[in-house]
Order: C-alpha cells, then structure tokens, then sequence
C-alpha cells in the first residue's frame, strides 16, 4: 500500500477530492477538523471496520451540505478500496460506490419550475 491515496466523490453539484493517508482516524475537511463526524460521512469507515486507521485530508466545493456529506461519503469508500480490494464487495453491496448522478432538471421557458406549469385561468 502506498503512502496517500488520492480519490474523488461526487453527488448532486458537490465534489470531494479525498486523500487518504495511514493515521488514527482524523477527518479534516477544508481544512477543518470534524469534532463529532457525520453518520453519513462515517458509514464506509464503519461497514470496512476502518475508523482508526487513517487520516483523511478532504477539500469539497460545490453544491449543499447534503450532497457534500454524500460527496465525501463517495469519494472515501473509493479511497478505502483502492487500499483494500476486498473492501470492494462489503461497500458495492451497500451502494457505496455507485456515483448518483441525478441532479436538479433544468427550468423550462414558459414554466414556473422544470415541469411546473403556471396555474389555469378561465378569464
């Protein structure tokens, strides 16, 4: 295994570029450090049994806090198999590395929103 593996995760607007390195668990991000870490963010370091093993350098932009958490959540579980091969089947298995890519639909002229149309009138 070599020293930092360097990964991205995407969803919605949001991308995560994640570097992982050998440590004892610190999640920083945008050069921050988590206090208390996000159920969402922390979801592939609990299924491969990795919480303590390495340090993550995030930096995310883009999108809402929602679709960064998962952005982040994306681009670790792809940093956590490309140290382990075998942790592939445990995250495939719970939809970890699969990218989601819906995204919000365009708004269309004439309507008020993507599908929206503006309410009828009689007069």
């Amino acid at each position: 295994m070599s020293d930092i593996i360097a990964t991205v995760g995407r969803r919605k607007r949001a991308i995560a570029r994640v570097r992982m390195t050998p440590g004892k668990g610190k999640i920083v991000v945008n050069k921050e450090e988590l206090a208390n870490i996000d159920p969402i963010v922390n979801q592939p370091l609990v299924l491969t049994g990795a919480q303590n093993k390495f340090n993550f350098s995030i930096k995310v932009l883009g999108g809402g806090l929602t679709g960064q958490k998962e952005a982040i959540r994306h681009g670790i579980a792809r940093a956590l198999v490309e140290s382990d091969p075998d942790n592939r089947k445990i995250l495939k298995k719970a939809g970890l590395l699969t990218r989601d890519a819906r995204e919000k639909e365009r708004k269309k002229p004439g309507l008020k929103k993507a599908r929206r149309a503006p309410q009828w009138q009689k007069r």
